[in-house]
């Protein structure tokens, strides 16, 4: 049962006078249900007006809707900068990275880092145990280049993509240090660089091609959750490692950035045996990895642009047939989670590549989204809490400003 609250309690939660609260009977906002002996009143149905009022309150300093020129999703997939995606796909991603933050293509040279940033990056992710996701060795990578790069700090625009270029170099090249063949790694195209760390062995070129494909997919797809991590990080002026680190943050969850991981789990079980792989997830109503997507209600445009780069073979075909019998049923279309998940076991990748590959490819995205925030006024993004607890004796609400 819900607790009676006197009208003296229902003041102090309403930040109001007793008379309010009983011109608030009057309007039918509130009920007495204790008579006028002793009015009491039923706490959830106060709780309920205090959610009204605040959310009718906005603070000044917050933000329902983010203007962005950076990312549009459209049904044939995500456009950089009025680029269509797809149009994209054969040039290098370095170069679609200056195009993200910039607005102009870049030439596609090759992204490098200073040395001792690499070095220091490689030898703490190289700490962590065997055990260490790739991504875990991402994360701890760029957070000790961060602390030996005294000008980290500099958020001029043309500074900040500097150090884009070195976060995403350093990056790339530290997992690739961690590598079974950590030489295969030197020089070369940030897909050529970091394959070794998902595969243990150079890319043959036709792979080189495909990583590239799959990280310009991934760049960036508008205010998704890591992103959005990211540019509030961005308006307290932390500096691109703080940012790319926030994103991370927010990325280590699996319903975003590990969904890959579990569609990779779901796929292996579809190689053996499709059927039994979907009628497992089916008998015991558990979600199916891969399939369905928050913003699209149709197709995710992206698996696509993903799948038609793999060679016809067992795990195209295994995703044709977990996709059939959930055709036209909402939310039953692969999304681009399994499409990683299919690049990854035909190419015999490890199975955590798909997140790194994910991370390494939005790093660019995030950068994007921090040169937006750094022009816009420091701290703009102040939610505001609907408080539900108890209130202390003779406290009153405090009304931001």
């Amino acid at each position: 049962m819900t607790r009676l609250l006197t009208t003296a309690e229902v003041a102090r939660r309403l930040d109001v006078q007793p008379a309010t609260v009983y011109a608030y009977v009057s309007r039918g906002l509130l009920t007495n249900v204790g008579g006028r002996r002793a009015s009491r009143f039923a706490q959830d149905e106060v709780d309920r007006l205090v959610r009204r009022g605040r959310e009718g309150r906005r603070p000044s300093g917050a933000i329902e809707r983010i203007h962005t020129g950076i990312t549009l999703l459209t049904e044939d997939g995500p456009a950089y900068r009025g680029w269509p995606v797809a149009q994209l796909l054969d040039r290098p991603v370095e170069a679609v990275a200056y195009l993200l933050w910039t607005g102009s293509l870049g030439g596609g040279e090759p992204f490098g880092a200073p040395a001792e940033l690499v070095d220091v990056a490689a030898r703490a992710a190289g700490a962590l145990p065997a055990s260490a996701r790739l991504v875990d060795r991402l994360r701890v990578a760029v957070a000790a280049a961060s602390a030996v790069d005294p000008l980290r700090h500099d958020l001029d625009p043309a500074a900040v993509v500097r150090r884009a270029e070195t976060i995403l170099a350093l990056a790339v090249d530290a997992l690739a240090r961690t590598a079974s063949h950590p030489g295969d790694a030197d020089g070369g195209s940030l897909a050529a660089r970091l394959w070794p760390a998902l595969a243990g062995r150079r890319a043959t070129p036709e792979q080189e091609r495909l990583l590239n494909a799959v990280l310009i997919v991934l760049a960036d797809h508008d205010l998704a959750v890591s992103t959005l991590a990211a540019r509030v990080a961005a308006s307290a002026r932390a500096n691109p490692y703080a940012v790319v680190s926030a994103g991370l943050g927010a990325l280590d969850g699996p319903q975003h950035g590990a969904a890959s991981t579990l569609a990779h789990r779901f796929l292996a079980e579809a190689l053996t045996d499709p059927v039994a792989a979907l009628a497992e997830r089916l008998r015991t109503g558990s979600p199916i990895p891969g399939f369905g997507h928050r913003v699209y209600r149709n197709r995710d445009p992206r698996t696509a642009l993903v799948l038609d780069r793999l060679a016809d073979g067992p795990v195209r075909a295994a995703v044709e047939a977990v996709a059939a019998p959930l055709a036209g049923r909402p939310g039953g279309f692969p999304n681009v989670d399994l499409a990683l998940a299919a690049v990854v076991h035909a190419h015999g990748l490890r199975p955590d590549a798909g997140e790194a590959i994910f991370a390494v490819a939005r790093t660019a995205g995030w950068i994007a989204h921090a040169l937006e925030e750094y022009a816009e006024p420091g701290l703009r993004f102040r939610a505001e809490g609907v408080y539900t607890g108890p209130v202390p004796d003779g406290g009153r609400v405090a009304t931001l400003r």
